[in-house]
């Protein structure tokens, strides 16, 4: 975490400056709050008059207020603000959290008030919250900064960062009755200075959050969000509410918090390249914070779902597909195990509806069952209220079963009043209950996407890790980005070449194996199409022969083998690094033509898709692979994969001076490069 957001999270002493002893006024609601949260660090107040508060001291000055104290909460007036921040750099406060309003929100007048609170926060080292935010909870230290109606929420797994205070409050209620809590929450306002991107990497330090959803209105520096995410999203889950999508939300948004909109195809673009999981709407959000918090993930897709009611399991059914799940196959042994303790008029296929009359025990055996099946990787338990018992039976029930598996359960528990002590029930052991099945299987579907995306995460990174232990093996580096490539042998003599082409299959291209000799086919360094044993003993003997007359010097340390690729049409893909500017992509005719024609462009990596288009488009090389007179069209898209997959292995390899796939041999369908060279630092 930067040291210096430190005394938001662990304030060795908080000091509210405009503290008010009028129950009606924010000020009062600030200090209550931070006194009734347990907070044990020091707390002082400051206010207009001197007097008591909470059974402490109202200094008239905040420099006589004592140590230890590292963050203010500020509730002054807007015009008085600058100055009083310049007196919390003066006194040492090194934190400031401004709660009032009247600022950039309210347009040029707020937004040049705005500004001089920003120029005394840096002339005097302190860091700013706000403004107009509500501040800063954490349910574990405890601490609690804002002038909100008590209590605080209870404690949890979730960390939520919003721009809107509001909102932020809105869902703290909201909350309460839907039997979830907090880690920390953090209203951000105008992000005068401390903005999301900060406190997304301030949250993923902390051990009690477990997921964190944003709240977001804008962003202050998309690409700096997207590197921060993209650093977090390994460890923690991010959930991200963007509204603004359409041109109303967006003049709302802009008013609200004085922020101008990025283009929504942007915001996903960025949630897509940051592992951001993108929810619609606030329920969504915190539907999805719920299942990452407390369940496991499931290994795949292959939901069975357990209902006493057809309709609600029929719902659920058609849930699964629109959230790209599916529902299990049921193992003959499952069936069998379940038809021995179901009615004969229950339904055994996913759904499994055992009927209304299915009891508290039947409920935990069925879903011990479905658990224990080796094709279900998750399970959906529908429970209405039961005709013949109490839903929280079920639940009492259930809770073992669950607790037993490592496999993720979520509830629908449907209805109100009756199921209201099974939610109580299912709340104390921390298992997710949704008020309709689609809300509970969009939330395995978001259990799901995370899974996904740490398979893929892993695996990319086991193959990053190989990649950099062998820079020195070109092609084993180009597989780890999924470029396609020729394998190549190195055979020492005749022998291990033959040895090697049995093992490759005929046909066979053959080439010189030299540091020396940049240029191969020049010096009769390469054969095409040798067709069995015999033909290769006797290729290899004219090879050494032709080559070491014409570069006597040369050290030969034998040949490299490759399959004999299809035809297509040959094209150079290369990166050198530029001093200046980074990994600069090149893209041309490859082949024996690429000095001759010289007919290649460049762009800085990190390439677009778009970029990457444009690129091939510039060169007759790229121009061609759509056909031309007797040249057979080419598979365009496969050369803008290989550039882009190209552009990324630069840009995360940073010990690179130098790519050159030449050449990279475009086919009918797909791209395959044959020769490929590398120069390291």
């Amino acid at each position: 975490m930067d040291t210096s957001l430190l005394p938001f999270f662990q304030p060795k002493g908080v000091v509210v400056v405009g503290a008010s002893t009028s129950p009606e006024k924010l000020g009062y609601g600030a200090a209550r709050n931070l006194v009734q949260s347990g907070y044990r660090g020091a707390i002082h107040f400051v206010s207009q008059k001197p007097g008591e508060l909470f059974g402490r001291p109202l200094y008239t000055e905040l420099a006589a207020v004592p140590d230890p104290v590292d963050l203010a909460v500020l509730i002054v007036p807007p015009h008085v603000t600058p100055q009083v921040i310049e007196q919390c750099g003066k006194r040492g406060i090194r934190a400031a959290i401004i709660v009032s309003a009247g600022f950039r929100e309210t347009g040029a007048e707020g937004a040049a008030l705005e500004e001089q609170c920003l120029e005394a926060a840096r002339a005097h080292g302190v860091r700013l919250l706000g403004p107009n935010c509500i501040g800063v909870i954490d349910t574990h230290l405890p601490l609690d900064t804002t002038f909100l109606q008590p209590p605080m929420p209870a404690t949890g797994g979730i960390g939520f960062i919003s721009h809107s205070g509001a909102f932020a409050a809105s869902i703290v209620d909201w909350a309460r009755g839907e039997g979830f809590g907090f880690s920390q929450i953090v209203s951000l306002g105008n992000q005068a200075d401390v903005n999301e991107t900060d406190m997304l990497a301030a949250l993923a330090e902390d051990p009690h959050t477990k997921v964190i959803a944003l709240y977001m209105e804008s962003v202050s520096d998309g690409r700096r969000f997207v590197e921060t995410a993209r650093r977090v999203r390994r460890r923690k889950p991010l959930i991200a509410l963007k509204v603004g999508r359409f041109d109303a939300g967006q003049k709302a948004a802009a008013s609200h918090t004085g922020a101008l909109a990025a283009s929504d195809t942007a915001f996903d673009a960025a949630f897509a390249k940051a592992g951001v999981l993108r929810a619609d709407t606030a329920e969504q959000m915190f539907d999805w914070a719920r299942a990452l918090e407390t369940c496991p993930l499931p290994r795949g897709k292959r939901i069975a779902i357990l209902t006493n009611a057809g309709g609600p399991g029929v719902i659920a059914a058609d849930s699964l597909e629109t959230n790209n799940l599916v529902p299990a196959q049921l193992t003959e042994s499952t069936l069998k195990a379940l038809s021995a303790i179901l009615p004969p008029s229950a339904s055994l296929h996913n759904p499994v509806d055992m009927l209304a009359s299915a009891s508290p025990q039947t409920y935990a055996d069925c879903l011990r069952l479905l658990l224990a099946d080796p094709n279900v990787d998750a399970a959906l338990v529908i429970l209405p209220p039961p005709p013949m018992f109490k839903a929280e039976e079920v639940a009492e029930k259930l809770m073992d079963a669950i607790g037993q598996s490592d496999k993720p359960v979520v509830v629908a528990l449907l209805g109100s009043t009756l199921i209201e002590q099974a939610k109580q029930t299912f709340k104390s052991a921390k298992i997710p209950t949704y008020p309709f099945p689609e809300r509970a299987v969009a939330a395995l579907s978001a259990l799901y996407k995370r899974a996904q995306f740490l398979k893929a995460e892993e695996t990319h990174e086991t193959r990053l890790q190989r990649a950099r232990l062998s820079i020195s093996n070109p092609e084993e580096l180009l597989a780890a980005y999924d470029i396609p490539v020729a394998v190549l042998k190195l055979a020492r003599n005749a022998e291990e070449a033959i040895a090697f082409a049995d093992e490759i299959g005929y046909p066979i291209v053959m080439k010189i194996a030299s540091t020396d000799i940049p240029h191969k086919s020049d010096v009769g360094g390469v054969m095409l199409n040798i067709k069995d044993a015999s033909s290769l003993s006797a290729a290899y003997a004219q090879m050494m022969s032709r080559v070491k007359a014409a570069v006597p010097y040369a050290r030969i340390e034998g040949v490299h083998l490759q399959k004999q690729i299809p035809q297509g049409q040959e094209a150079i893909v290369g990166m050198v690094r530029d001093p200046q500017f980074g990994p600069l992509m090149m893209f041309g005719s490859g082949g024996v033509e690429v000095e001759g024609l010289k007919d290649v462009v460049f762009a800085l990596a990190p390439l677009t898709q778009a970029e990457a288009e444009e690129m091939i488009r510039k060169t007759w090389a790229g121009r061609k692979l759509r056909g031309f007179r007797s040249i057979p069209p080419a598979d365009e898209g496969a050369a803008v994969d290989v550039l882009l997959k190209l552009s990324r292995l630069a840009v995360e390899n940073e010990l690179i001076e130098e790519i050159e796939i030449n050449p990279l041999r475009v086919l009918e369908k797909g791209a395959i490069a044959v020769d490929v060279r590398i120069k390291a630092r």
